[in-house]
Protein backbone atom coordinates (compact mmCIF):
# COMPACT_ATOMS: atom_id res chain seq x y z
CA UNK A 1 0.00 0.00 0.00
CA UNK A 2 1.50 3.48 -0.61
CA UNK A 3 2.23 5.53 1.75
CA UNK A 4 0.63 8.98 2.31
CA UNK A 5 3.78 11.06 0.79
CA UNK A 6 3.39 8.71 -2.42
CA UNK A 7 0.32 9.51 -3.00
CA UNK A 8 0.27 13.18 -2.58
CA UNK A 9 3.22 13.03 -4.63
CA UNK A 10 0.93 11.57 -6.86
CA UNK A 11 -2.03 13.44 -6.63
CA UNK A 12 0.15 16.49 -7.65
CA UNK A 13 1.79 14.92 -10.76
CA UNK A 14 -2.14 14.15 -12.30
CA UNK A 15 -3.11 17.51 -11.50
CA UNK A 16 0.24 18.95 -13.23
CA UNK A 17 -0.73 16.67 -15.65
CA UNK A 18 -4.55 17.37 -16.26
CA UNK A 19 -3.34 21.75 -16.58
CA UNK A 20 -1.15 20.70 -20.01
CA UNK A 21 -3.83 17.97 -21.21
CA UNK A 22 -6.53 21.20 -20.50
CA UNK A 23 -3.72 23.72 -21.93
CA UNK A 24 -3.59 21.44 -25.01
CA UNK A 25 -7.06 21.14 -25.55
CA UNK A 26 -7.66 24.86 -25.51
CA UNK A 27 -4.65 25.52 -27.78
CA UNK A 28 -6.41 22.62 -30.55
CA UNK A 29 -8.99 24.39 -30.12
CA UNK A 30 -7.96 27.51 -30.98
CA UNK A 31 -6.33 26.34 -34.31
CA UNK A 32 -9.34 24.28 -35.35
CA UNK A 33 -11.93 26.64 -36.09
CA UNK A 34 -8.87 28.77 -38.52
CA UNK A 35 -7.68 25.12 -39.73
CA UNK A 36 -11.53 23.99 -40.52
CA UNK A 37 -12.63 26.92 -42.18
CA UNK A 38 -9.75 26.61 -44.54
CA UNK A 39 -9.75 22.96 -44.98
CA UNK A 40 -13.83 24.07 -45.70
CA UNK A 41 -12.95 26.98 -48.06
CA UNK A 42 -10.66 24.98 -50.26
CA UNK A 43 -13.19 21.94 -50.89
CA UNK A 44 -15.54 24.02 -53.67
CA UNK A 45 -11.90 24.96 -55.65
CA UNK A 46 -11.23 21.43 -55.73
CA UNK A 47 -14.54 20.13 -57.10
CA UNK A 48 -14.53 22.76 -59.49
CA UNK A 49 -10.87 21.93 -60.71
CA UNK A 50 -12.24 18.15 -60.86
CA UNK A 51 -15.45 19.12 -62.93
CA UNK A 52 -13.45 21.44 -65.37
CA UNK A 53 -11.35 18.71 -65.97
CA UNK A 54 -14.24 16.33 -66.35
CA UNK A 55 -15.60 18.16 -68.99
CA UNK A 56 -12.54 18.95 -70.88
CA UNK A 57 -11.88 14.88 -70.68
CA UNK A 58 -15.52 14.42 -72.18
CA UNK A 59 -14.82 16.85 -74.63
CA UNK A 60 -11.36 15.07 -75.75
CA UNK A 61 -12.63 11.98 -75.85
CA UNK A 62 -12.24 11.41 -79.27
CA UNK A 63 -8.53 13.01 -79.80
CA UNK A 64 -6.51 10.64 -80.33
CA UNK A 65 -3.43 11.83 -77.85
CA UNK A 66 -4.39 11.90 -74.37
CA UNK A 67 -2.13 13.55 -71.34
CA UNK A 68 -0.41 10.85 -69.58
CA UNK A 69 -1.24 12.30 -66.26
CA UNK A 70 -4.86 11.40 -67.29
CA UNK A 71 -4.08 8.42 -69.40
CA UNK A 72 -1.52 7.00 -67.45
CA UNK A 73 0.84 4.60 -68.31
CA UNK A 74 -1.15 1.87 -69.97
CA UNK A 75 -0.41 -0.12 -66.99
CA UNK A 76 -1.05 -1.21 -63.29
CA UNK A 77 1.82 -2.78 -61.79
CA UNK A 78 3.86 0.21 -59.65
CA UNK A 79 2.12 1.98 -57.20
CA UNK A 80 3.26 4.81 -55.12
CA UNK A 81 1.34 5.66 -51.92
CA UNK A 82 1.49 9.25 -50.54
CA UNK A 83 0.69 8.65 -47.07
CA UNK A 84 -0.04 12.22 -44.94
CA UNK A 85 0.27 12.36 -41.53
CA UNK A 86 1.12 14.50 -38.79
CA UNK A 87 4.70 15.90 -37.38
CA UNK A 88 3.30 15.51 -34.04
CA UNK A 89 1.25 12.77 -31.73
CA UNK A 90 -0.72 13.20 -28.68
CA UNK A 91 -3.72 12.98 -30.98
CA UNK A 92 -5.64 9.96 -30.07
CA UNK A 93 -6.09 7.62 -33.51
CA UNK A 94 -5.83 10.10 -36.31
CA UNK A 95 -1.97 9.12 -37.53
CA UNK A 96 -2.68 5.56 -37.01
CA UNK A 97 -6.09 5.09 -38.64
CA UNK A 98 -4.63 6.81 -41.67
CA UNK A 99 -1.29 4.08 -41.72
CA UNK A 100 -4.44 1.58 -41.05
CA UNK A 101 -5.38 2.32 -44.61
CA UNK A 102 -2.09 2.57 -46.44
CA UNK A 103 -1.22 -0.78 -44.80
CA UNK A 104 -4.38 -2.37 -45.47
CA UNK A 105 -4.12 -1.05 -49.51
CA UNK A 106 -0.24 -2.06 -49.60
CA UNK A 107 -1.00 -5.90 -48.37
CA UNK A 108 -3.80 -5.90 -50.68
CA UNK A 109 -1.39 -4.40 -53.85
CA UNK A 110 1.39 -7.46 -53.12
CA UNK A 111 -1.03 -9.99 -52.49
CA UNK A 112 -1.91 -8.81 -56.65
CA UNK A 113 1.51 -8.90 -57.31
CA UNK A 114 2.12 -5.04 -57.74
CA UNK A 115 5.19 -3.56 -57.25
CA UNK A 116 4.65 -0.63 -54.36
CA UNK A 117 6.91 2.41 -53.10
CA UNK A 118 5.54 4.92 -50.37
CA UNK A 119 6.57 8.64 -50.32
CA UNK A 120 5.76 10.22 -46.60
CA UNK A 121 4.55 13.12 -45.19
CA UNK A 122 4.72 13.98 -41.66
CA UNK A 123 7.01 11.85 -39.76
CA UNK A 124 4.41 10.08 -37.76
CA UNK A 125 3.28 7.97 -40.58
CA UNK A 126 6.75 6.99 -41.12
CA UNK A 127 7.70 5.89 -38.26
CA UNK A 128 4.69 3.53 -38.09
CA UNK A 129 5.53 2.32 -41.30
CA UNK A 130 9.23 2.22 -41.19
CA UNK A 131 9.87 -0.87 -39.80
CA UNK A 132 7.70 -3.36 -41.35
CA UNK A 133 8.08 -1.44 -44.54
CA UNK A 134 11.40 0.73 -44.28
CA UNK A 135 12.76 -0.29 -47.59
CA UNK A 136 9.61 0.54 -49.82
CA UNK A 137 10.26 4.70 -48.82
CA UNK A 138 11.23 6.69 -51.89
CA UNK A 139 10.66 10.00 -50.29
CA UNK A 140 10.01 11.82 -47.21
CA UNK A 141 8.63 15.34 -46.84
CA UNK A 142 9.55 17.61 -43.67
CA UNK A 143 6.45 19.74 -42.81
CA UNK A 144 7.37 20.14 -38.86
CA UNK A 145 8.69 24.13 -39.84
CA UNK A 146 5.86 24.67 -41.55
CA UNK A 147 4.18 27.11 -39.27
CA UNK A 148 0.81 27.89 -41.82
CA UNK A 149 0.09 25.56 -44.45
CA UNK A 150 0.40 27.58 -48.05
CA UNK A 151 -0.40 26.50 -51.62
CA UNK A 152 3.61 26.21 -52.17
CA UNK A 153 3.93 23.13 -49.69
CA UNK A 154 1.57 21.25 -51.85
CA UNK A 155 3.15 22.27 -55.19
CA UNK A 156 6.44 21.24 -53.74
CA UNK A 157 4.78 17.86 -52.87
CA UNK A 158 3.46 17.83 -56.24
CA UNK A 159 6.26 18.38 -57.73
CA UNK A 160 8.15 15.83 -56.09
CA UNK A 161 5.46 13.19 -57.35
CA UNK A 162 5.48 14.75 -60.70
CA UNK A 163 9.03 14.49 -61.02
CA UNK A 164 8.76 10.49 -60.18
CA UNK A 165 5.78 9.92 -62.68
CA UNK A 166 7.31 11.50 -65.67
CA UNK A 167 10.68 9.36 -64.41
CA UNK A 168 8.41 6.35 -65.28
CA UNK A 169 8.62 5.28 -61.09
CA UNK A 170 5.09 4.62 -60.84
CA UNK A 171 2.20 4.15 -62.89
CA UNK A 172 -0.58 5.01 -59.78
CA UNK A 173 -0.35 7.44 -57.45
CA UNK A 174 -3.04 7.49 -54.64
CA UNK A 175 -2.82 9.66 -51.71
CA UNK A 176 -3.90 8.71 -48.06
CA UNK A 177 -4.81 11.73 -45.89
CA UNK A 178 -8.37 12.15 -43.02
CA UNK A 179 -10.91 13.67 -44.55
CA UNK A 180 -12.83 16.28 -41.71
CA UNK A 181 -16.23 15.92 -40.81
CA UNK A 182 -15.85 17.39 -37.12
CA UNK A 183 -14.61 17.33 -34.63
CA UNK A 184 -15.40 13.65 -32.99
CA UNK A 185 -15.31 12.26 -36.88
CA UNK A 186 -12.57 12.18 -39.21
CA UNK A 187 -12.61 10.06 -41.90
CA UNK A 188 -9.18 8.57 -43.57
CA UNK A 189 -9.58 8.53 -47.42
CA UNK A 190 -7.75 7.23 -50.39
CA UNK A 191 -7.19 9.42 -53.63
CA UNK A 192 -6.07 8.45 -56.65
CA UNK A 193 -4.44 11.36 -58.28
CA UNK A 194 -2.49 9.42 -61.28
CA UNK A 195 -4.02 8.94 -63.44
CA UNK A 196 -6.77 11.76 -63.06
CA UNK A 197 -10.21 10.07 -62.61
CA UNK A 198 -12.99 11.47 -63.90
CA UNK A 199 -16.54 11.27 -62.30
CA UNK A 200 -18.91 9.98 -65.38
CA UNK A 201 -21.94 12.15 -64.34
CA UNK A 202 -19.38 15.31 -64.24
CA UNK A 203 -18.02 14.61 -67.76
CA UNK A 204 -21.37 14.16 -68.93
CA UNK A 205 -22.59 17.56 -67.84
CA UNK A 206 -19.55 19.63 -68.80
CA UNK A 207 -19.34 18.17 -72.53
CA UNK A 208 -21.29 20.97 -73.97
CA UNK A 209 -18.47 23.60 -73.53
CA UNK A 210 -16.21 24.55 -76.99
CA UNK A 211 -12.93 25.21 -74.90
CA UNK A 212 -9.95 27.62 -76.75
CA UNK A 213 -6.89 25.89 -77.70
CA UNK A 214 -8.19 22.82 -77.78
CA UNK A 215 -8.90 20.69 -75.03
CA UNK A 216 -5.39 18.72 -74.52
CA UNK A 217 -3.27 21.52 -74.41
CA UNK A 218 -5.73 22.70 -71.89
CA UNK A 219 -5.44 19.76 -70.29
CA UNK A 220 -1.69 19.59 -70.32
CA UNK A 221 -1.33 23.04 -68.10
CA UNK A 222 -4.39 22.40 -65.66
CA UNK A 223 -3.47 18.72 -64.77
CA UNK A 224 -0.37 19.65 -63.15
CA UNK A 225 -2.33 22.10 -61.25
CA UNK A 226 -5.12 19.35 -60.55
CA UNK A 227 -2.40 17.66 -58.54
CA UNK A 228 -1.43 20.26 -56.94
CA UNK A 229 -4.55 21.50 -55.46
CA UNK A 230 -5.57 17.84 -54.49
CA UNK A 231 -2.57 17.74 -52.43
CA UNK A 232 -3.33 21.02 -51.16
CA UNK A 233 -6.87 20.29 -50.25
CA UNK A 234 -5.84 16.83 -48.55
CA UNK A 235 -3.10 18.83 -46.55
CA UNK A 236 -5.83 21.47 -45.66
CA UNK A 237 -8.41 18.57 -44.24
CA UNK A 238 -5.30 17.18 -42.54
CA UNK A 239 -4.61 20.02 -40.60
CA UNK A 240 -8.65 20.34 -39.29
CA UNK A 241 -8.26 16.38 -38.82
CA UNK A 242 -5.29 16.77 -36.49
CA UNK A 243 -6.51 19.56 -34.61
CA UNK A 244 -10.00 17.94 -34.36
CA UNK A 245 -8.96 14.67 -33.17
CA UNK A 246 -5.91 16.48 -30.62
CA UNK A 247 -8.92 18.49 -28.91
CA UNK A 248 -10.71 15.08 -28.32
CA UNK A 249 -7.96 13.19 -27.36
CA UNK A 250 -6.62 16.43 -24.83
CA UNK A 251 -10.22 16.31 -23.84
CA UNK A 252 -10.39 12.91 -22.91
CA UNK A 253 -7.01 12.77 -21.06
CA UNK A 254 -8.11 15.87 -18.78
CA UNK A 255 -11.25 13.75 -18.05
CA UNK A 256 -9.42 10.96 -17.08
CA UNK A 257 -6.54 12.86 -14.95
CA UNK A 258 -9.83 13.96 -13.31
CA UNK A 259 -11.38 10.62 -12.34
CA UNK A 260 -7.78 9.30 -11.22
CA UNK A 261 -7.28 12.79 -8.79
CA UNK A 262 -10.64 11.73 -7.42
CA UNK A 263 -9.85 8.13 -6.87
CA UNK A 264 -6.45 9.00 -5.65
CA UNK A 265 -7.72 11.64 -3.29
CA UNK A 266 -10.13 9.21 -1.88
CA UNK A 267 -7.78 6.83 -1.20
CA UNK A 268 -5.62 9.31 0.39
CA UNK A 269 -8.44 10.40 2.50
CA UNK A 270 -8.78 7.19 3.87
CA UNK A 271 -5.04 6.33 4.46
CA UNK A 272 -4.66 9.56 6.38
CA UNK A 273 -7.64 8.77 7.99
CA UNK A 274 -6.51 4.99 9.08
CA UNK A 275 -3.11 6.30 10.02
CA UNK A 276 -5.22 8.93 12.72
CA UNK A 277 -7.39 6.42 13.87
CA UNK A 278 -4.11 4.24 14.77
CA UNK A 279 -2.47 6.81 16.18
CA UNK A 280 -5.55 7.04 18.51
CA UNK A 281 -5.59 3.98 19.28
CA UNK A 282 -2.23 3.57 19.91
CA UNK A 283 -2.17 6.82 22.23
CA UNK A 284 -5.52 5.47 24.27
CA UNK A 285 -4.10 1.99 24.51
CA UNK A 286 -0.69 3.50 26.59
CA UNK A 287 -2.97 5.57 28.54
CA UNK A 288 -4.84 2.62 29.52
CA UNK A 289 -1.50 0.65 29.61
CA UNK A 290 -0.06 3.44 32.64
Amino acid sequence: MPSLKDLKNRIGSVKNTRKITKAMQMVAAAKLRRAQEAAEAARPYADRMSAVIAGLTAAAAGSAAAPRLLAGTGEDRRHLLVVMTSERGLAGGFNSSIVKLARLRLQELQAQGKQVSILTVGKKGREQLKREYGALFVHHVDMSEVKRIGYENARDIADEILARFDAGEFDVATLFFNRFESVISQVPTALQVIPAVVEEGEAAASALYDYEPDEGAILNDLLPRAVATQVFAALLENAASEQGARMTAMDNATRNAGDMIDRLTTEYNRSRQAAITKELIEIISGAEAL
